[in-house]
């Protein structure tokens, strides 16, 4: 007795024949979907103008150093950093007359605006 065993992909939006996985990422999560010719065109040509002003990025391979979650790896403008001091202070929060702003103030000056 023989066997065939044919594994097929369906489209994901439509339902249709699809003819394979289309991969992408989006704020560090890498999304897979099965899609025909006719969706994945309609995808890259709705992703086109973001692509097109976008920089290409290596695949990460391990974050080095220390970072903290989020907010720690975005600047902080010095007029905005000021602000947040002052913020800081009115709240009876501990806070540096200069340097780094620990990213726990910096999470709850944005909290409160």
């Amino acid at each position: 007795m023989a066997k065939r065993i044919v594994e097929s992909f369906i489209d994901d939006i439509d339902g249709s024949d699809a003819d394979g996985t289309t991969r992408f990422a989006l704020d560090g999560v890498t999304y897979e979907i099965d899609l025909s010719g006719t969706n994945r065109d309609k995808l890259e040509k709705a992703l086109a103008p973001y692509i097109t002003k976008a920089r290409a990025v290596r695949a990460d391979r391990g974050v080095r150093g220390r970072r903290g979650a989020g907010l720690s790896a975005r600047a902080v403008s010095r007029e905005k950093a000021t602000e947040i001091r002052r913020w800081a202070k009115a709240q009876g929060l501990p806070v540096s007359e200069r340097g780094r702003i620990a990213s726990t103030v910096v999470e709850q000056y944005e909290a409160a605006h």
